[in-house]
């Protein structure tokens, strides 16, 4: 964990507590199981004071649960106290595996089910929680985050009224646009991102890349996915380029102006390696036509990196794309449901954040600065000095 010894010498706000929703299970299982790791081997005053009882436990999580009734009606019942506490409430709205029984007809969780089962948990603590921390690693209806025209805004929307329910703190992952934290500027707002994994990730399962300019470059998809792609660059200290999306605006498909053409703004990338960074693949049509054009200017090896891989139309054109040479790599976190076929591929590459997503409640339960758990880039060129000296294999896998 960074910054130990800051953790050493602060006591936390109020005793820990995690809710883990159905849909995060798997990633609350094993945060929990890194935060039971943190405190049993930390020295903290906290530790043996009996004013700090609960600090160091064999388990984090609360037993709660949401029950549906046959109507498809819900509730949330917390089964133990929570007065006091510092609670710190785990959801994936992105998973959508859990079903439930309807008039005798089997449905799927959408992210509205899940964000319904928030709000109920949130209600089951009844205000009697020292503090309510909502950790959203996929922002609930992050992609619609701006208005055009006559339409709903509903990202913002969520953000006011968890808030108005009692949230102090909103936890989320490479927010597809973080200004949305604007709906409610009084309230803690942490968006993290992972470019530190993608490059343990990615340093782990190649072992001959020559990091420098003449040999990578980190490309955009699109305008929006800018920013991380410049800020990935510079720290590995290469070029950037990006494509643009243009799109037939006379038209709307799916709620989306269809794309006509993918166009490449960038220098040259013949025979270089290129890393491909965005935010989400969803149903990877985008990213997939931009390997293909990347490969068609004789780019060498291409890496596609994305912190929430959706795959929301499954992975039969990953597989054909990956048999026609498009791309080597897909290299994307756990902060969201997985496929279960998804790890078999021999293309995929995860990038875990169980134990970054600990240190940051463990960071947050002791009010101490999140710059601790923040990527830094001393903490790439570290990486990166590692990997060039050929002692990758020998870094711990523990990333916080």
């Amino acid at each position: 964990m960074p910054n130990l010894h800051e953790l050493e010498a602060a006591l936390p706000v109020a005793p820990l507590k995690l809710i883990v929703l159905d849909s995060a299970a798997g990633l609350g299982n094993q945060v929990n199981k890194y935060l039971v790791d943190f405190r049993k081997n930390v020295k903290n005053i906290a530790k043996n004071d009996p004013a700090f009882e609960g600090y160091v436990s064999d388990n984090y999580i609360a037993d709660a649960v949401c029950y549906r009734f046959g109507t498809g009606e819900g509730k949330g019942v917390i089964n133990e106290s929570v007065r006091g506490k510092d609670l710190f409430i785990l959801v994936d709205v992105c998973n959508h595996s859990i079903s439930y029984t309807m008039n005798g007809y089997t449905n799927y969780k959408s992210p509205d089910d899940h964000y319904q089962d928030l709000k109920r948990v949130i209600s089951a603590v009844n205000g009697k929680a020292h503090r309510i921390n909502v950790i959203m690693p996929f922002l609930y209806e992050g992609r619609q985050h701006k208005r055009n025209g006559r339409e709903s805004l509903d990202c913002a929307y969520a953000i006011e009224e968890l808030s108005s329910m009692g949230v102090n703190n909103f936890i989320t992952f490479d927010a597809h646009d973080p200004r949305v934290q604007n709906a409610e500027p009084l309230r803690g707002f942490d968006n993290i991102t992972p470019p530190d994994l993608f490059a343990r990730a990615l340093l782990r399962s190649e072992n001959n890349l020559i990091i420098d300019k003449d040999h990578l470059i980190v490309i955009s998809p699109d305008e929006g996915a800018l920013d991380r792609a410049v800020y990935f660059a510079s720290v590995l200290g290469v070029d950037t380029g990006m494509f643009y999306k243009r799109r037939d605006y006379s038209k709307i498909v799916n709620g989306k102006n269809p794309i006509v053409a993918h166009e490449f703004l960038g220098d040259n990338i013949d025979g270089k390696d290129v890393i491909i960074m965005d935010d989400m693949i969803s149903s990877g049509g985008s990213m997939i036509d931009t390997a293909k054009q990347l490969k068609d200017m004789n780019a060498n090896r291409v890496y596609l990196c994305a912190t929430f891989g959706l795959f929301t139309d499954g992975l039969s054109k990953f597989d054909e794309a990956y048999e026609k040479c498009y791309f080597d790599k897909i290299i994307t976190t756990n902060l969201t449901y997985q496929l279960p076929e998804l790890k078999s591929r021999p293309y995929y590459v995860e990038a875990d954040m169980s134990n970054i997503l600990a240190s940051i409640i463990d960071f947050m339960n002791h009010d101490s600065s999140m710059s601790n758990v923040y990527t830094s880039a001393e903490k790439i060129h570290e990486l990166l000095a590692s990997y060039n000296s050929r002692e990758i294999f020998a870094i711990p896998d523990d990333p916080a």
